[in-house]
């Protein structure tokens, strides 16, 4: 299964309007969850090797995709030097007690669905070439 042109331009559309500022101490622990590093004001998780001009360092954006009131976290970094055609590294992490635990973790541009298992939405992961279904059964989302 593939992202059409349109899902594509969903994402680039609806994700940055899901933009909310997490705390400071939540930024750092978020980004520490999902395995980047601080490189200056910047948090990097895979480093190009030349930099190159398409490179964005690592993103936060909150939304509550279950509607239980705390909302969850998207980690993205962009880069074609590390990620190839997807571009795009996805994380997305919950926040359980006073840590954050990585959901779904992989390249590939994330499409929330208004399928729900659970009260989670399906969520697509994917580029240009494939993509995954990604579902929650209760406890974790799976393939």
């Amino acid at each position: 299964m593939r992202l059409s042109p349109l899902a594509l331009l969903v994402v680039a559309c609806v994700g940055p309007a899901l933009a909310q500022n997490p705390s400071f101490s939540d930024s750092v622990a978020i980004f520490e969850a999902a395995g980047y590093k601080p490189q200056g004001a910047r948090w990097v998780r895979c480093e190009e090797d030349p930099p190159t001009a398409a490179y964005s360092p690592g993103s936060i954006e909150l939304q509550d995709l279950n509607g239980d009131g705390t909302r969850e976290a998207w980690v993205r970094e962009s880069s074609s030097f590390c990620y190839g055609a997807a571009g795009e590294h996805v994380t997305l992490l919950r926040r359980d007690g006073d840590k954050w635990v990585v959901l779904i973790e992989s390249a590939g541009v994330a499409l929330p669905h208004a399928t729900k298992h659970d009260g989670w939405p399906d969520i697509e992961v994917g580029g240009p070439t494939e993509s995954a279904m990604y579902r929650w059964n209760g406890t974790a989302y799976g393939r």
